[in-house]
């Protein structure tokens, strides 16, 4: 499959044509970034590592029955994908108060909730990603809004399936973001990465940051926590 016109380029990712319509390449860039941007740095190797971490996940989910745009690996640092019309809407899982959920509300950092946590933030750069409801998604026509419901329970199985991965492998799956779109058959689908770069991953016995809080609040090297979520998850699935 060959490359044809850039569609997009985001912080971490490039997104290609390719001579069918339906498929795309996603192409994994080694830039690092953090509060919205104003941090940047180039890491080699962190484009490669990303690809293989969502490749793997991407795989899980689909061996499970969960809808992806996954399609195949074309190279370390690419992969197949197909093309989706995705909605600016993140569905975010929390397993353990970290990040913004500790500055809203006023959870300490490390509080276990008793059942996962979901919450809807509309992506955008330019409003900082702002927490929104199931109303303010249907007022803005940001996606379908019965699909919602849907999109909320596809995020909690897969919580729930990583959760227990990631637990052989060490780690606590902290939280992370999902994106949906609709694949050219009409169905939801899970799209773009799953990633350190989109979740938060602590290690179970010594609490390390293995995500990019290392690189947001310089609490290490970026590379080697992203390698030993890689090693990790590659040894236990």
């Amino acid at each position: 499959m060959k490359k044809a016109n850039k569609l997009y380029e985001g912080k971490a990712k490039v997104i290609y044509e390719t001579e069918d319509k339906d498929k795309l390449i996603m192409f994994f860039k080694d830039s690092a970034t953090a509060f919205d941007g104003v941090k940047k740095a180039q890491i080699e190797g962190k484009g490669s590592l990303n690809a293989k971490i969502t490749s793997i996940i991407f795989k899980l989910l689909e061996d499970k029955g969960i809808k992806t745009h996954f399609i195949g690996v074309l190279s370390e640092r690419e992969l197949l994908v197909w093309r989706a019309e995705r909605f600016p809407v993140e569905v975010v899982v929390r397993n353990v108060a970290a990040g913004s959920v500790c500055k809203r509300l006023g959870f300490k950092e490390g509080f276990t909730f008793k059942k996962p946590l979901t919450e809807l933030f509309y992506k955008s750069d330019e409003l900082h990603d702002p927490l929104i409801c199931i109303e303010h998604v249907e007022a803005m026509e940001l996606a379908p809004v019965e699909l919602i419901p849907r999109m909320k329970e596809i995020a909690l199985e897969v919580n729930s399936l990583l959760s227990k991965v990631f637990d052989r492998a060490g780690i606590i799956l902290v939280d992370f973001k999902l994106e949906f779109g609709k694949l050219p058959d009409g169905s939801l689908a899970v799209v773009d990465e799953i990633t350190p770069d989109s979740m938060r991953l602590w290690d179970r016995k010594s609490g390390e940051k293995l995500d990019k809080d290392r690189f947001r609040f310089d609490l290490g090297d970026l590379l080697e926590g992203y390698k030993k979520v890689f090693e990790r998850l590659e040894g236990n699935t």
